[in-house]
């Protein structure tokens, strides 16, 4: 049997943690007494926590805002019973993710405040996959890419990409795109004013074995799927300078329109 001092400090405990995840006062008092009591009055629950009705029947709506307890009407009377208290894991959970969600960009307006560059590695396909749609995010009406084609095909493959250039499209986003024809295994994505796209192939001396977008103040890396990683450096004097040397690439490079460019090998 627990002691007295022990339960006390279980419960000084319970209180400091409960804490905080922000249920404190009369939050803290109203949670514990209804799980308490399982179901109870307002009126009855106000009175075991010693608690004004007024002051208890705000508290209780913003407990059950954030899921904790619900209200339950019979006849004139309302009652008050508690969400299991398993609800506690599945809003630090909820709240976990959404963090997780927004930090890439808080991290990014941190980095862009404080002048500071901003490297971000995702490693595997699902790392490949969230640094290729993050280039979506950059605000820009052109995006600047060299696309190694054998290696997409691979890895985030034919069915994500579709789906990707399909997005971009809609958003309008244009895409200038330099490949290397000994990088391509098949006539697709040409340049086309409907799909905002404009391609042109490197010179035969220069191989793209890597696919790269710069976008905004961000330079992105998506590896082979052999190395199966995705790379976002977020600094503006870099994407500046990656834009600069993309730029003297594209004046070299030869539209694909141009019927000296060979066709792409299909072959392995």
């Amino acid at each position: 049997m627990v002691g007295l001092p022990a339960l006390w400090g279980m419960m000084v405990d319970i209180e400091a943690k409960l804490a905080r995840i922000g249920i404190t006062g009369s939050l803290y008092k109203l949670y514990l007494t209804a799980v308490g009591l399982g179901g109870a009055s307002v009126t009855a629950v106000a009175a075991k926590a010693g608690l004004p009705r007024t002051t208890a029947h705000d508290a209780l709506a913003k407990l059950e805002a954030e899921g904790l307890v619900r209200f339950v009407d019979h006849g004139k009377r309302r009652f008050v019973v508690a969400q299991e208290p398993g609800i506690l894991l599945e809003r630090l959970e909820a709240r976990r993710q959404m963090l997780e969600d927004v930090m890439p960009v808080l991290r990014s307006m941190y980095h862009h405040e404080s002048g500071q560059p901003n490297v971000r590695f995702h490693p595997g396909p699902e790392g490949i996959r969230t640094t290729l749609w993050d280039t979506l995010s950059g605000g820009d009406q052109v995006l600047r890419a060299t696309l190694s084609m054998r290696e997409l095909m691979a890895e985030p493959g034919l069915e994500e990409m579709e789906r990707y250039l399909q997005e971009r499209a809609r958003r309008g986003i244009w895409l200038r795109v330099i490949r290397s024809v000994e990088r391509d295994i098949a006539p697709i994505w040409p340049s086309s004013q409907e799909l905002c796209r404009e391609l042109r192939y490197a010179p035969h001396e220069h191989t793209l074995s890597m696919t790269c977008f710069i976008y905004g103040n961000k330079v992105c890396l998506i590896s082979s799927a052999r190395e199966s990683y995705g790379l976002i450096i977020d600094s503006a004097e870099f994407a500046a300078f990656q834009a600069s040397m993309f730029d003297a690439m594209w004046s070299l490079s030869t539209p694909d329109s141009d019927p000296a460019i060979p066709t792409p090998d299909t072959e392995d």
